[in-house]
């Protein structure tokens, strides 16, 4: 069901529609579901999503977490804890998670409060049931060539490669940069663009000459935290941008004071660029639909 898109042009690019494909992952996982329920005695796949705290945008994510799996025939777990629980309190209750036949993925929203150690809790989960694909045999099979597939990847990473490839956009052969290395993003992206035969550069918070080196770019993804922080004149003519950023930047004109914008400045890199994905509507939608194929 890839999307099969013109080739674009500076000043005229494609835009990669994050909310049409995620959509069209929907749909094809709500099919797949179906088709389980046939062979295995109706079997429902089960995500629960560990809450915990009352933060305002983790809320947000998990009711469209939510949304997204009630759509495609999930059955959503709910565990919702306050901000003062103990490290080990959420520790039992992860394995109660891992205990429970009906939850077949298991997804802890970050961040964490303080007081805990996220890296403690994260390792918790059981390797079967790592919806969000951060456990550590999961990534290293992700790294490894030629071994045993993992059983879920990262799903931002896994929606950015996603978008390049429904959109037919070739990644062998092409230089790929990444702007950022968190464990999130930057580093699995890593994995899976040269998997499919690129050749990336890593760019982080101690490297010199950023912009020289974006210019160099072929297919730029942006996952730096930083609003607007890619400039037009940074890039070469003809690049594919993936702008994973999403920051909050004031605006009077909004309701809400602020408008989202990426870690790209859009309206400079649209001269620039062949295709790009818009903030909001490209990577994030994508985000969700990756969590429910991994749980699928």
């Amino acid at each position: 069901a890839s999307v099969v898109a013109v080739v674009g042009s500076p000043g005229n690019p494609i835009i990669i529609d994050g909310k049409k494909t995620a959509a069209s992952i929907r749909a094809e996982l709500k099919e797949e579901i179906k088709k389980l329920q046939q062979d295995y005695n109706g079997i429902i796949p089960g995500l629960a999503v560990v809450l915990v705290g009352d933060r305002i945008d983790s809320g947000t994510y998990v009711r469209m977490k939510k949304k997204a799996a009630t759509e495609i025939g999930i059955h959503s777990i709910d565990v919702t804890l306050t901000e003062d629980i103990t490290e080990l309190e959420l520790i039992h209750e992860i394995q109660k998670l891992n205990d429970d036949p009906k939850v077949h993925g298991i997804l802890v929203q970050l961040p964490l409060p303080d007081h805990i150690n996220e890296a403690t809790v994260l390792q918790t989960i059981n390797y079967e049931k790592d919806a969000d694909g951060f456990d550590a045999t999961n990534i290293g099979n992700m790294w490894l060539r030629g071994g045993i597939p993992p059983l879920a990847i990262p799903c931002t990473p896994a929606g950015c490669i996603e978008l390049l490839q429904r959109y037919n956009i070739e990644i062998s052969g092409k230089e790929c940069v990444i702007l950022g290395r968190s464990n999130i993003v930057g580093m699995p992206v890593t994995a899976l663009l040269q998997s499919c035969n690129g050749t990336v550069t890593v760019c982080h918070s101690r490297t010199k000459n950023i912009p020289e080196i974006v210019k160099r770019a072929d297919i730029l993804i942006a996952a730096i935290g930083k609003p607007e922080f890619v400039k037009g004149a940074w890039l070469k003519p003809g690049v594919v941008i993936v702008d994973v950023g999403i920051n909050d930047k004031p605006d009077p004109t909004k309701k809400r004071g602020y408008r989202l914008v990426g870690d790209v400045d859009y309206d400079e890199a649209i001269g620039k660029a062949s295709a790009i994905t818009p903030v909001p509507g490209g990577v994030g939608p994508m985000t969700i639909a990756m969590l429910m194929k991994n749980t699928v």
